[in-house]
């Protein structure tokens, strides 16, 4: 429903009938409160934003919207990205819904993301100011950053995170050193049935953490443990689980303050430790400047950010990736042969995935399969902007619905299966994909992609050296539920597996 002629039109004529009403002197108490009342509905609609004349200019198509709700009683809001794949099958690639008086456009399949995010960057680089993550970051860090601060954040963000070694020998040397870590803590079980996901949470952890702290922890650590374990709490859809995202930020924070004053007591800007050190370097040179961007809400958001991201991507797919494996053992002996023939006994090494296709595409094809954050984050635009055709305004929330990317059935031979052969040549060659966007694309791509692939190989290739993954005792591949648990983005429930060690 659009603020259109017909609905200027129609005002208009209740105040022509208020007026000749009352010239006429059909005029009455009961008559004015009822067609006053309509005005005032009609009003309180307009100011809200209910009616726009987004419709006039071509805006994106959707369904009808209900006063006040929007759209809202149309989706599945424990996994709303299922609602929007049936709305984009009805609508097309770029529509829109209403959630309250708020005016959303979603975008999907391949082409048009890309059209989006990579050819017209610039107009989509924006974030929305969402009210929980508001609270969160206070528009701080990187994720949830805006304008100009968000720019300055990302830059710092990518150039220190490449000094202390994302990408480069001396961080592979830690995932190494790490690896062996998790490896000798799940052979600890013998082989009985585990849930190893807080294991592998741990280890993934310790990769960031010694960048952003310059150190790791032991599994063991009570400080450790609390704080990578509730950094993204899985309680459900997210507006419930928002008092328990608030407390453990905070704990967080209460954490990072009080690293923050350790370091200042021992730094030297000839001998930066960590990613903190470097951000405390840059505070201390930017103390005469008007515009102040190194200040300590941005390095306690920018902590927590890189923190969180590391963690929760990596982790997730991995623990999708060795439930895969207990659902598809055929696929897990490929693997294995392969591991064997390419390394033998000697640990995996980021050298060896060239030499290692069929591994690198089982990788790739658990993050496509897996998809485990099916709405992206979303975007906004920052300037009016046409995009196939639809007129989208300044301020626009823009949904960039990856999982049509993943799953688009232009670009995958078995989009709903799990298939590595995606990812290889006739010839058993690893074959790149353009609609492989699993750390989305654009401006706002995952800042840490290049160690998110690093850390993939490394620890599954050095788990499966070392295990065999089985499903436990009297459960069959048959019984391997693949079906996510409800959370913000797509994670498997719960399970347990055997890892038995490998002769």
């Amino acid at each position: 429903m659009g603020w259109n002629s017909s609905t200027s039109i129609g005002f208009v004529f209740i105040l022509a009938f208020l007026f000749i009403s009352k010239a006429l002197g059909f005029w009455n108490s009961s008559t004015s409160t009822v067609l006053v009342s309509i005005l005032a509905f009609l009003s309180i609609l307009k100011t809200a934003g209910f009616w726009n004349s987004n419709r006039g200019q071509n805006f994106p198509p959707g369904p009808r919207a209900l006063p006040i709700i929007g759209n809202l009683l149309l989706f599945d809001l424990k996994r709303p990205y299922r609602t929007y794949l049936q709305l984009s099958k009805k609508y097309g690639p770029v529509f829109s819904v209403q959630l309250g008086h708020r005016k959303i456009v979603v975008i999907s399949g391949y082409e048009t993301v890309k059209e989006a995010l990579i050819n017209q960057a610039d107009a989509f680089s924006e974030r929305p100011k969402i009210p929980l993550f508001e609270d969160l970051t206070k528009g701080n860090g990187v994720i949830f950053a805006h304008g100009e601060n968000w720019k300055v954040m990302r830059r710092f963000a990518l150039t220190t995170l490449r000094d202390f070694g994302m990408g480069k020998k001396v961080i592979e040397d830690q995932i190494v050193e790490e690896y062996g870590h998790l490896a000798d803590t799940i052979a600890s079980h013998n082989g009985n049935p585990i849930d190893a996901s807080k294991m592998i949470n741990a280890a993934v952890a310790n990769i960031i953490v010694s960048i952003l702290l310059g150190k790791r922890f032991d599994y063991t650590d009570t400080r450790f443990r609390r704080l990578v374990y509730n950094i993204f709490p899985y309680l459900g859809f997210l507006l419930r689980a928002n008092k328990a995202i608030l407390r453990n930020r905070d704990e967080f924070h209460d954490f990072l303050r009080v690293t923050f004053v350790e370091y200042l007591k021992n730094l030297d800007k000839n001998d930066q430790r960590s990613f903190i050190d470097a951000f405390l370097v840059k505070q201390q040179e930017e103390k005469s400047a008007t515009n102040r961007y190194f200040h300590n809400d941005n390095l306690i958001s920018l902590v927590s950010n890189l923190f969180t991201a590391g963690v929760e991507t990596i982790s997730t797919t991995l623990n999708w990736g060795f439930l895969l494996m207990l659902k598809y053992p055929e696929i897990q002996k490929k693997v294995h042969e392969e591991i064997d023939q390419v390394l033998g006994s000697n640990p995996p090494r980021i050298e060896h995935r060239a030499q290692m296709p069929y591994t690198d595409a089982v990788i790739h094809e658990i993050q496509r399969y897996a998809n485990i954050l099916p709405l992206n984050l979303p975007h906004e635009t920052a300037a009016d902007v046409t995009l196939k055709g639809y007129f989208i305004p300044k301020g626009t929330y823009i949904i960039p619905l990856l999982t049509t990317v993943l799953k688009d059935q232009s670009q995958w031979e078995k989009p709903d299966m799990f298939y590595p052969e995606h990812f290889l040549d006739a010839n058993g060659k690893f074959v790149k994909k353009d609609a492989f966007l699993p750390f989305s694309a654009g401006r706002r791509i995952c800042a840490g992609e290049t160690l998110a692939k690093m850390e993939l190989f490394l620890f599954f290739t050095s788990l499966m050296q070392r295990f065999n993954f089985q499903p436990p005792p009297g459960v069959s591949k048959s019984d391997v539920d693949l079906s996510p648990a409800i959370s913000f983005n797509i994670i498997p429930k719960p399970y347990k597996m055997c890892a038995v060690a490998r002769s």
